[in-house]
């Protein structure tokens, strides 16, 4: 896949697969591509050039809400709520926007509350809320449809040392249930400790691949950092 902004490749040849089950990283300094890489496989951006498949199907054109209605979901960089709602109605977006309306979205949304800790939360408008609980209400909206593909953007930002080990049993549990679950973390220990296999980008392109004892094994990985 590739994605020019101004002329210029930000995304250059990027080929990516994502196995259902497992967590896999994507890596690199600030500018690499990464986020830019995520809007195009969530729809937000459109590709170049490439093929974007989800299972079998070619999703290169459909626009967002299509890929989430397949199982697609995703978090941001910096971070997206809606602030004029409740953290239990941000949540409930998320349910409805894949599909998941009625009494099965509220007892998603129930589920999804009590397991990011956020029960005692759910009346409370979003807006004023501190960043590491925008950051869990944010990935609660993404969980609450099922994601059969979740994309994580920097998900640690704004966290505290439990609630990044809580999010980590979340994601791992997500890859367990079968879902592809795709890392993009500056954090190393992070994705040492969650992922099965990693891609690591540096403008634009892939410089190296492999299991995450390779990857954090290589040279070159080391110069980025």
């Amino acid at each position: 896949m590739t994605r020019r902004l101004g002329g210029v490749a930000v995304v250059d040849g990027v080929d990516l697969d994502l196995a259902p089950g497992q967590v896999t990283a994507l890596v690199g300094p600030n500018g690499a591509g990464k986020s830019v890489l995520l809007d195009c496989l969530s729809g937000v951006a459109r590709p170049d050039g490439g093929r974007i498949l989800l299972g079998a199907r070619d999703v290169t054109r459909a626009p967002c809400h299509r890929r989430a209605r397949l199982g697609l979901a995703r978090t941001f960089q910096q971070v997206a709520v809606f602030p004029g709602l409740t953290v239990a109605q941000n949540v409930l977006v998320g349910a409805e926007h894949h599909g998941a309306t009625g009494a099965v979205g509220r007892t998603r949304v129930t589920g999804v509350l009590r397991l990011l800790g956020l029960a005692e939360l759910a009346a409370r408008p979003v807006a004023g809320l501190p960043l590491g609980v925008l950051r869990l209400v944010e990935l609660g909206r993404a969980l609450a449809g099922g994601p059969r593909v979740l994309l994580v953007d920097e998900v640690s930002v704004g966290l505290d040392a439990a609630q990044v080990a809580w999010v980590a049993q979340v994601l791992a549990m997500t890859a367990e249930e079968g879902a592809a679950v795709l890392l993009v973390e500056h954090d190393l220990a992070l994705v040492a400790r969650l992922a099965h296999r990693a891609y690591v980008l540096d403008t634009g392109r892939v410089v190296t691949t492999g299991t995450i004892a390779e990857v954090l094994a290589d040279e070159r990985v080391r110069r980025l950092w």
